[in-house]
């Protein structure tokens, strides 16, 4: 079972980078990502859409292939469940948010474009045959001391990227949360036809 091909249940056809990006936690601890790979990404994310074309977000990039010791105080900054299954990622980012803007205002669309950039991020990988996980599970006030993060820049989610470990080597522990379906909301429960709550309709 190839764990990138799960289905998904669509009102019209999406890309297949769209359709193949889910958010595993079974990876494989022994594969390394190569710096082409790694900076591949960051250009993905670079090129994101942003209110100015101001590029708020900041990755601190902890690669343990090359910086263990950045890797392990990231690694140590999620909490104990994302801990036990993010420990096999061999990177991890955490994705920051300017709050304010060149002219020192306050950017309320900073966070909103750092999303944008991790999705960017999370599509590149997903072409270069990576498994993605953005966790919102980490202590925000250890990352920031531990990395002496600004004030100003507010730490968004931990980010882990690696290869898919082999289907006969997850661990029964995780295998059946590796093996859920990808769910979503009905297409008419999140998207509204020209006012709130007129459900759109569909093909």
């Amino acid at each position: 079972c190839n764990m990138f091909n799960k289905k998904i249940d669509v009102n019209a056809p999406v890309h297949e980078l769209i359709a193949k990006r889910w958010s595993g936690r079974a990876y494989d601890p022994k594969k390394m990502i190569a710096r082409k790979e790694i900076i591949s990404m960051l250009e993905a994310a670079r090129w994101a859409p942003s209110c100015f074309g101001y590029q708020p977000w900041r990755y601190i990039v902890c690669d343990k292939a090359s910086n263990k010791l950045s890797w392990e105080k990231l690694l140590k900054c999620l909490s104990e469940g994302n801990q036990s299954w993010a420990q096999n990622a061999p990177l991890l980012l955490l994705a920051t948010a300017d709050s304010k803007n060149s002219k020192n205002d306050t950017n309320r669309w900073g966070e909103y474009d750092t999303g944008a950039a991790s999705e960017n991020l999370s599509i590149q990988a997903t072409a270069l045959g990576l498994m993605v996980h953005q966790m919102g599970g980490f202590d925000l006030v250890m990352a920031r001391r531990k990395f002496n993060i600004p004030e100003r820049y507010v730490p968004m989610a931990v980010i882990s990227i690696g290869y898919q470990l082999k289907e006969d080597e997850i661990p029964e522990g995780i295998k059946e949360r590796e093996h859920n379906d990808r769910v979503r909301n009905i297409i008419e429960e999140n998207f509204f036809e020209g006012e709130w709550q007129k459900p759109i309709e569909t093909l």
